[in-house]
């Protein structure tokens, strides 16, 4: 983790309301994982006070990418920022995805809420890699440098309409089978991603076993949660939460888990989803 002033390379809409930013941070990017955040000062002054969260949402050599939402003041702030001016960053923060080796034995489902597909972009890009350089160890001819290994992994995107389905084309340039779910029928199915989810499960799970990522909104993740264990599959979730400090030194986004209340910037944003205690009613995701 460093506090470091880095430049920004490209800062553009991509939809409504969505943009694209790029960071050139080299001391720091080879070191990110999927699921860490960055901790970033919007503007030169103390307006807003407090720093906002980005998720990573690729790495590309020496560059960091971040995909977010305008929703108030600080990202309106941010999304006026222009290529060549610089930002105050704390990252990398958080633990983000754990991938170890029995991970590569499932088969990866990515689901993802509105900007919850942020962070799971980056989760695919590392598991493409990682089925790359098996590829590599089997066949020393294979050259790295080469097109990528299809990922053979289920990507279902939901969004509220056709307008804000984010990314599509980037997963299935990694050879991801994408589905859409809106809740206009604008396209793909109709309804909530965590419907779509339960429609596709009983088959998926006949032919192989799984492992659920998902990232979006709580009741999207309390749902997708009740559905993992009942189909006995293991599950990651990525919470979104507002933060302060963003190194678990305020205590202001704790999460309450099966170990006591944990803290979503530093013990999180990603957690096993048998571990996390909800409390309070939540709308169904």
């Amino acid at each position: 983790m460093l506090q470091i002033k880095v430049k920004i390379l490209y800062n553009k809409k991509i939809k409504v309301n969505y943009f694209h930013l790029v960071l050139r941070i080299p001391k720091i990017a080879k070191d990110s994982l999927p699921g860490q955040f960055f901790n970033i000062k919007v503007s030169d002054t103390c307006e807003p006070l407090l720093r906002r969260p980005l998720s990573i949402h690729r790495v590309k050599g020496t560059n960091i990418e971040f995909l977010y939402e305008v929703v108030g003041r600080a990202t309106q702030i941010l999304s006026q920022r222009r290529p060549g001016e610089y930002l105050d960053v704390i990252g990398p923060l958080g633990n983000g995805f754990n991938l170890t080796p029995n991970t590569y034995n499932l088969t990866p489902i990515l689901v993802a809420g509105g900007i919850g597909v942020a962070p799971l972009l980056f989760l695919a890009d590392k598991l493409a890699y990682s089925v790359e350089r098996r590829a590599y160890r089997k066949n020393k001819k294979f050259k790295l440098s080469a097109k990528r290994y299809p990922l053979n992994a289920l990507v279902l995107i939901g969004a509220k309409s056709t307008g804000q389905v984010l990314r599509k084309k980037e997963f299935k340039a990694l050879g991801c089978e994408v589905k859409i779910a809106t809740d206009d029928a604008s396209e793909g199915f109709k309804g909530k991603v965590t419907e779509l989810l339960k429609n596709i499960l009983p088959l998926a799970i006949s032919h192989k076993p799984l492992a659920i990522y998902a990232c979006g909104p709580r009741p999207m993740l309390k749902e997708i949660i009740r559905i993992s264990k009942k189909y006995n599959i293991p599950a990651q979730v990525s919470l979104e939460e507002h933060m302060a400090c963003g190194i678990g030194a305020c205590l202001g986004c704790v999460m309450n888990t099966k170990e006591g209340f944990k803290r979503v910037c530093k013990e999180g944003p990603v957690f096993n989803g048998d571990e996390i205690i909800w409390v309070g009613k939540e709308e169904v995701g």
